[in-house]
Order: structure tokens, then C-alpha cells, then sequence
């Protein structure tokens, strides 16, 4: 069982600060989640084979071969703005 100090210092450890309520909440919602793991070991899984991946197929690849990409005019061809052969865009970092 997850008690209140043990919520309180797993939230400590991540830096989080939790009100009473919080704390309250999170222990149970902790120990619901355990019971719930608890309930799941009773299910009998024999002679169910192991699930790893929804992919089974080998690795499935495709050859890389060139080919004829925009050229920069074409790229630049729609541009709001442009100057030297780039994009202008707003700057999003400040200075």
C-alpha cells in the first residue's frame, strides 16, 4: 500500500509540490492502480503465448535512390518573403 509520506516524498524527489488534497488523491489513485495489478496476476495466462509487437514482419525497407527534388526557385516560389535565396520568417528566438 502507497501511503501519504510515500506520495509526499515521491513528489518531493520530482520537485512537485502537491496540496493535501493532491496527496490524498494520488495515494489512492496509487494503491487503486496496485490493487488492480494485484487482481491482473490472478488471471490464468497458460498456454497463452507472449506478446511482444504488433509487427512481425522483418524489417521492410525501401531502396534509396536520388531523385530530382525543387530546385530553390521552385521552392522560393510562394514565399510571403524571400531574400537572397532563403525563406524570411519572424524571428522566434530571442535575442
Amino acid at each position: 500500500m502507497i501511503d501519504k509520506d510515500t506520495v509526499v516524498k515521491v513528489a518531493q524527489l520530482s520537485k512537485l509540490k502537491l496540496n493535501e488534497n493532491e496527496v490524498n488523491l494520488f495515494s489512492k489513485q496509487f494503491n487503486d492502480i496496485i490493487s488492480f495489478v494485484e487482481k491482473l496476476k490472478e488471471v490464468d495466462t497458460e498456454g497463452v503465448p507472449p506478446f511482444y509487437e504488433l509487427n512481425l514482419e522483418e524489417g521492410i525497407y525501401r531502396e534509396d535512390e536520388p531523385y530530382q527534388s525543387l530546385s530553390n526557385e521552385e521552392a522560393l516560389s510562394n514565399a510571403p518573403q524571400k531574400e537572397g535565396g532563403f525563406f524570411i520568417v519572424p524571428r522566434v528566438v530571442g535575442q
